[in-house]
């Protein structure tokens, strides 16, 4: 007399709950490779951007466009300067009139600048210039390059043996990471501009003290640190503007998400690598 067995229950029918992990590590495999892929061609891009600097600046075997940089500095970083001022000037005054209460109430109105300087210098001076700048310039070069791409001008620089990343990347980079610099100081001198103002005319504190507060709350280390991120800020944003562009497939439809891409990977890959410098910087001891 033979028994009928459930398949489920032979010994050899996977588990329910090995069956759920599988099922999790193969929604999860797709994203993690494509995140893999994008990473690795972002790397890619700036090595070979890297490359093309060094020929050029070290070896001298190759010339960079000056003009073709010059314009790229001016579209990327002077055009951002109107909104950069607006934003990191709102920025000292809201840091301002915020901090201002609290410290009254211990009667360290003073104090308002240094906390100012502290959080403007370390981190919000790069880090809002660098998500201002995104997404008015890190989307324009996107929108840019995807529409060379579709419009087949890619295709035609490669044919007359012309390499679109020394063409084409390498001064959209090199502009970003060089305005990014420049912005983040001109946010910074802002944004504590701003501080200062609501401090004299509204805290009544002299601008002489203002002055002395700010100077001495920091140091030589804020400064560098502060200027390191941006120039790393600005080369995460120039090399997924331009990765993006590149990349572009579908037509015009294509460009519009490549614009979109661009902002999102361009804030949180920003977001993500500061981070990254402030854990460092504590473990180093440099906050």
């Amino acid at each position: 007399m033979t028994t009928n067995q459930n398949p489920q229950n032979t010994p050899d029918s996977p588990a329910p709950q090995n069956m759920v992990i599988s099922w999790v590590l193969n929604a999860m495999g797709a994203p993690v490779v494509a995140l893999l892929i994008y990473i690795g061609g972002l790397a890619t891009l700036i090595a070979e951007t890297t490359a093309w600097v060094w020929r050029s600046v070290a070896l001298r075997r190759v010339r960079l466009g000056r003009r073709g940089l010059y314009t790229q500095i001016t579209r990327v970083g002077i055009h951002s300067m109107a909104v950069i001022a607006l934003v990191s000037g709102c920025i000292g005054v809201i840091l301002a009139l915020q901090m201002a209460p609290p410290l009254d109430t211990f009667g360290a109105t003073d104090s308002v600048a240094t906390i100012v300087a502290i959080a403007v210098v370390r981190e919000l001076g790069p880090l809002i210039s660098a998500i201002v700048l995104t997404g008015f310039a890190g989307a324009s070069i996107a929108a840019e390059l995807g529409t060379m791409v579709v419009g087949e001008e890619i295709e035609a620089l490669e044919a007359h043996a012309l390499n679109p990343i020394r063409f084409l990347v390498v001064p959209r980079l090199i502009a970003t990471t060089i305005s990014m610099v420049i912005l983040s100081i001109f946010a910074i001198i802002v944004a504590i501009g701003g501080g200062h103002i609501i401090g004299v005319l509204i805290l009544d504190i002299t601008s002489a003290t203002y002055y002395n507060h700010t100077v001495a709350a920091l140091d030589l280390t804020d400064v560098l640190t502060s200027l390191w991120k941006a120039g790393v800020f600005g080369l995460i944003l120039g090399a997924v503007a331009c990765y993006n562009g590149l990349k572009v497939t579908g037509g015009a439809a294509g460009v519009g998400r490549a614009t979109t891409y661009t902002v999102v990977h361009s804030i949180v890959l920003i977001v993500i690598s500061d981070l990254i410098f402030v854990a460092l910087f504590y473990r180093l001891g440099w906050t």
